[in-house]
């Protein structure tokens, strides 16, 4: 890959790549960080990495550095986590509908966060989301199915689904 090539691809992907971080991390400067630093990995493998495998390598990478960088901060910080409020009058009173899913699928498990985001928001197909995850289409579908029926358990267990 020269250089034009790698300018085409960080103008392509650099947006969508970011998007995925931040919603991901819930932090746009480590999602910036994490953007980058896959971009310096690109960019000192240029010449292993085919062009028409790029976006996927690109995720794949952004992918591990989110696992690493929550697993470091997990580690780091011991965080006790604050117990939903039982009734969804006080819920509804602190937060609107939309913040409450995104919570939701915040506590799901890296790889079916990351499925989700890919699919639902990002809109990439199954075969795409596989080749990011180095996951089959098949289990790319099963682990939606399973993080899509969590979410929706969650949001039932708070009355916000009938």
């Amino acid at each position: 890959m020269e250089k034009l090539e790698f300018n085409s691809v960080v103008k392509e992907h650099s947006n969508s790549l970011y998007g995925f971080a931040v919603r991901f991390l819930k932090n746009e400067d480590d999602a910036r960080d994490i953007v980058q630093d896959s971009f310096e990995k690109l960019w000192l493998n240029c010449e292993k990495v085919e062009l028409s495998k790029v976006k996927s390598w690109l995720f794949t990478c952004a992918y591990n550095a989110m696992i690493n960088f929550v697993t470091k901060r997990q580690k780091m910080i011991t965080m006790e986590f604050s117990k939903l409020p039982e009734t969804f009058e006080v819920l509804k009173s602190q937060f609107e509908s939309q913040e409450v899913v995104e919570r939701t699928v915040s506590i799901l498990p890296p790889l079916q966060k990351s499925i989700i985001l890919l699919r639902d928001l990002e809109g990439y197909s199954y075969e795409e989301i596989g080749e990011i995850l180095k996951l089959s289409p098949s289990q790319v579908k099963v682990y939606l199915f399973r993080a899509r029926n969590k979410v929706k358990k969650q949001l039932q267990q708070l009355n916000i689904l009938q």
